[in-house]
């Protein structure tokens, strides 16, 4: 194939590489993942009894063409920006205007200090506040990223991860409970995966049985009093990012929450009663097929999953829902604006997939937090899709592909053979806890960087088309200003000065005799949320319970004496 020659310009080119480049072919015939593609698909690959069997129509077990009937002509996705820079108030403008834009849905990060559970105040947190999400460390916080929101009326997205997750969920039924709203009527979710998060650089924050503990709370609590809430959205998206295939997405996304789904069952929780309000979170890489048909796959193995395993009887407890983000790993920093063609493609294919949420990144994540003017593009794009391109007309408009079935087909093998190397391993559990899971990662993670050194991936600006370094982002970079983060530090110890602290000792008593008597901690976190109890107070109370040290970098001790 055509490779450029690196040792002269442009000028200097000789017309024979003008001709290389006019026969050039592509250099791989596999896919993203690394399966080998037929030249061409016929009816032959795909059984003939497969449609009423596997495939059946949109809206009809098992699934596979999409678990609406009419998909987007019934409703389109909703369209969320990630948004979490700064301050609570810079987020909370950065929200108010993407919303004046057209997006549809409100979707708030935490930064890296909150996922650790973290206050500003901390001696790690001073130089981290803000940089990479929003910190909410009280329930004064909450209220100034909502304000002015009408709770019952919105679909909130609400992403933190970790075992502070539950914090997150107290914090916002808190602020909603000041201003009237039962906790029933409010809409949204709360990724709460804390299972997951060990592997995105939170390890001592998420030890395994706390992650199972604290995650499953905020299941049952949300499954009993939160009908319109989903309560997990199970991450594959940052498996992903770890280098790993598709398959490998699917098996290991899967592998997590049946954790989750069997420690509910052990709590007597009924399948059809909380399955429906459970999601997950897939990346869309760029691979446009092998992503269509992963996703294809994963729906049709959901529903056989929770019927055959887990008895499930209602057709919604056995739908997969899903939401995507677009796969941050895939943008570079060379040539910054090719992202936005990258971006184009994996939101494409979620919406081809039947997404019922979507993020698409923003071209500038490479550099920083996105810019106003990034975020805006980013949402442009999705609304592009939605509007003038036609995908929305089909429910499904992929299926009956030869290609298409038959990858969809192949990604279903490849998955039930990772799952059953989990299985045979004890589990998804084992499989953690004998860091079994971590060397799949390590592994899979050399890999990829192999295949681009060697040019078996060809990923343009980085060992095709190059050029030279990139001076300036198009659009500017986000910069957070240091004043919000020593205003934050400020306004979380003036907290702590001026509160009740006899009242929230008393809550936090409650909290620790809960979660010690293994009850539900969502109530005792309301209670202190109420209270004034900070991000770090609640997670640590909780910790200490477990026998681990009040904060995860064990630096600071619990300021109650109980």
């Amino acid at each position: 194939m055509y490779q450029e020659d690196k040792n002269c310009s442009d000028k200097e080119k000789s017309w024979d590489d003008y001709l290389k480049a006019y026969y050039e072919k592509p250099s791989s015939f596999k896919s993203w993942s690394g399966y080998d593609l037929k030249e061409i698909y016929t009816p032959d690959d795909v059984p003939k009894d497969k449609y009423q069997k596997d495939i059946g129509d949109a809206g009809q077990f098992p699934f596979t063409r999409g678990i609406h009937a009419n998909m987007f002509r019934g409703r389109l996705w909703t369209k969320r920006e990630v948004v979490g820079i700064g301050s609570p108030a810079d987020t909370h403008a950065r929200l108010k205007y993407l919303f004046e834009n057209g997006g549809s849905g409100l979707n708030t990060i935490a930064d890296v200090t909150y996922e650790m559970g973290l206050d500003p105040d901390h001696p790690k947190a001073i130089n981290e506040v803000g940089l990479t999400g929003v910190n909410i460390s009280s329930k004064k916080d909450m209220e100034i990223l909502t304000k002015d929101i009408p709770l019952d009326k919105v679909s909130w997205s609400l992403i933190t991860a970790s075992t502070a997750a539950p914090v997150t969920m107290a914090q916002y039924i808190a602020v909603a409970q000041d201003r009237g709203f039962d906790p029933a009527v409010l809409r949204g979710s709360i990724q709460n995966d804390p299972i997951h998060f060990r592997y995105c650089g939170f390890r001592p924050a998420c030890p395994l049985d706390l992650s199972v503990k604290l995650g499953s709370d905020v299941m049952e609590y949300c499954t009993k009093h939160m009908p319109k809430w989903y309560y997990t959205t199970v991450n594959m998206y940052d498996l992903r990012e770890q280098g790993i295939t598709a398959p490998q997405e699917v098996a290991f996304g899967f592998g997590i929450a049946m954790c989750y789904i069997e420690e509910l069952l052990r709590r007597g929780l009924d399948i059809d009663d909380f399955a429906p309000r459970f999601t997950f979170y897939v990346s869309c890489h760029v691979d446009i097929f092998e992503e269509v048909a992963k996703i294809r796959a994963a729906r049709r193995m959901w529903a056989k999953l929770l019927k055959e395993k887990y008895g499930a009887k209602t057709e919604k407890a056995m739908q997969f829902r899903f939401a995507v983000h677009t796969a941050g790993c895939s943008l570079l920093p060379q040539q910054p604006l090719n992202n936005i063609v990258r971006i184009s493609y994996e939101s494409l294919s979620a919406v081809l997939s039947g997404v019922q949420s979507l993020h698409c990144c923003s071209y500038d994540e490479p550099m920083c937090l996105p810019t106003e003017k990034g975020h805006l593009q980013a949402l442009r794009t999705q609304q592009i899709l939605a509007y003038e391109t036609g995908v929305t007309n089909v429910a499904d408009p992929l299926g009956g592909s030869y290609y298409v079935e038959s990858l969809t087909d192949k990604m279903e093998e490849e998955v039930l053979k990772i799952m059953k190397q989990v299985e045979d391993l004890g589990g998804m559990k084992a499989a953690i806890e004998t860091e079994w899971l971590d060397h799949v990662f390590e592994d899979e993670a050399v890999q990829r960087q192999k295949e681009i050194d060697n040019n078996e991936k060809l990923i343009v600006g980085v060992n095709i088309f190059t050029e030279g370094l990139e001076k300036e982002t198009p659009l500017g970079v986000q910069r957070i200003s240091p004043q919000s983060a020593k205003q934050q530090i400020e306004d979380v110890k003036e907290l702590k000065r001026t509160r009740d602290m006899q009242k929230l000792t008393d809550a936090i008593k409650r909290l620790r005799d809960d979660v010690a008597d293994d009850k539900n901690a969502i109530p005792g976190m309301i209670e202190a949320t109420h209270a004034m109890g900070t991000t770090a107070e609640l997670v640590g109370t909780v910790r200490k319970v477990f026998g681990y040290h009040y904060d995860p970098m064990e630096i600071i001790e619990s300021p109650f004496n109980l």
